[in-house]
């Protein structure tokens, strides 16, 4: 893309990457677990305000995949894109910055408004990444999609050191405590949001489309769902993309339930918010170059093995380290561990699954690739019910936690049999001609089984 190219529409466009990330590092892997555990718990104990917690985190994630169904047929219709993101940007905004007036001990009023400002944060996203067709065109696409997330990348990295310094040295930024300074974040995060918003709303414009209409609308979300089916339909069919789509269900829950659940994890074993807080800045520094190291060496090992070696990487941290894990600095190490892997996981496993799909319905295939990828929402919540059977079953609430988060261990395992799975059913249908060929990932499976 060319200097004259970035124009003023695509840098707006680019922007909201920037103002709704500081919600993603900063509540929802950052403070809220930390002060939903120590401060709106209500005097609840460690393993049932992990419970709590994972719940919250499942039900979210089940509201917003219903949602994202009916919502992008919407977006598709013409009814209003700019319109639509709006409307879920006050609402996780303003449930964010609500969380500013809500007093100890009330857990569920703050659990209830994380999930109105998850909801309104991945619901609004799903309207932003809709207008990037509107700011870019085929040839530019890729560069302006991959300049929003590197914006998102340093945004929020630099709005959460400056959380993480208002919780340290709460006097410097004329806070009484811990406790005020966190809550100030979470008002900075709403203010953040709302104002890098503006230029969205102002200079982007949405391309005019056939209908906008109620009756357009109502036939939109009708042709999604008989999308949906009919693709799923002709999946079926195809056994290594089926097996594959599992994999991917299976693994990216693990992926998303380590992020939610690592900080709570950590204050539940006896680790310091600093250290914690530490660790997730760490993650966002190691991921960015990782993910990027992860396709260089995917052109030179294969796609499927570099997917495995990261699946690898979280069967180790999240089954050996859950219980191997002593010290502040043994979870920084691991948190750089998982940074490593959690980008090319994601970035990988979409260039996988594109070699496996027809190039003529590759719209209709990501599209219900990316439906399943909002259904990976059990795992918070198998984390929180693990923890609880375990000090039910006379485990003491160190072991329980522990056992709690190495139950997220089973999706990468599953996973993993599953990706191997699938690379047979994929090496049989190429030698009958049926699917394009994807690097070997069988002896790289093998040596680890």
């Amino acid at each position: 893309m060319s200097g004259n190219n970035l124009n003023k529409k695509v840098l707006s466009w680019c922007l909201y990457d920037w103002a709704n990330s500081a919600f993603a590092l900063t509540v929802l892997a950052g403070f809220f677990p930390m002060f939903f555990k120590s401060y709106y718990n209500g005097g609840q104990d460690a393993i049932r305000s992990t419970m709590w917690l994972g719940a919250g985190h499942t039900a979210a994630g089940f509201i917003i995949a219903v949602l994202s169904l009916i919502l992008g047929a919407l977006a598709d219709s013409g009814m209003g894109k700019k319109r639509f993101l709006g409307v879920f940007l006050v609402l996780g905004a303003f449930s964010t910055a609500a969380l500013f007036l809500v007093s100890q001990g009330a857990w569920v009023t703050a659990l209830i408004l994380f999930i109105l400002g998850n909801i309104g944060f991945s619901c609004s996203g799903l309207f932003y990444d809709s207008l990037l067709v509107d700011v870019a065109d085929n040839k530019s696409m890729d560069f302006v999609s991959s300049l929003g997330f590197a914006l998102g990348y340093i945004g929020s990295v630099f709005l959460f050191i400056v959380n993480v310094l208002m919780t340290i040295k709460p006097a410097l930024f004329g806070l009484t405590d811990i406790s005020q300074a966190v809550k100030v974040s979470f008002l900075s995060v709403s203010l953040w949001w709302l104002v890098f918003s503006v230029p969205l709303f102002l200079f982007v414009t949405e391309k005019k489309r056939a209908g906008g209409t109620a009756a357009s609308a109502v036939k939109s979300i009708a042709n999604t769902f008989g999308t949906i089916k009919k693709t799923f339909f002709a999946i079926v069919k195809k056994r290594a993309l089926l097996l594959f789509l599992c994999a991917w269900w299976l693994y990216f829950d693990g992926v998303n339930t380590f992020i939610r659940m690592a900080v709570d994890f950590g204050l539940s074993i006896g680790f310091g918010s600093n250290a914690l807080m530490a660790a997730l800045i760490l993650v966002q520094i190691v991921a960015f170059p990782s993910s990027l190291l992860f396709g260089y060496l995917s052109q030179r090992v294969g796609t499927g093995r570099m997917i495995a070696a990261g699946i690898i990487v979280y069967i180790f941290v999240t089954g050996f380290g859950s219980f191997l894990m002593i010290t502040e600095t043994h979870f920084i190490i691991l948190a750089c561990f998982t940074g490593f892997a959690q980008g090319g996981i994601q970035a990988l496993s979409r260039s996988y699954f594109g070699k496996l799909i027809p190039a003529e319905k590759s719209t209709e295939y990501f599209s219900f690739y990316n439906v399943v990828a909002r259904f990976a929402v059990i795992g918070p919540a198998i984390v929180g019910i693990a923890a609880m059977t375990a000090r039910q079953a006379g485990a003491r609430d160190l072991l329980a936690s522990r056992i709690g988060m190495s139950s997220v261990n089973i999706f990468f395992i599953l996973g993993l049999f599953f990706l191997f799975w699938a690379e047979k059913a994929r090496a049989a249908a190429f030698n009958s001609e049926e699917m394009p060929p994807v690097e070997p990932l069988t002896a790289c499976v093998q040596e680890q089984i």
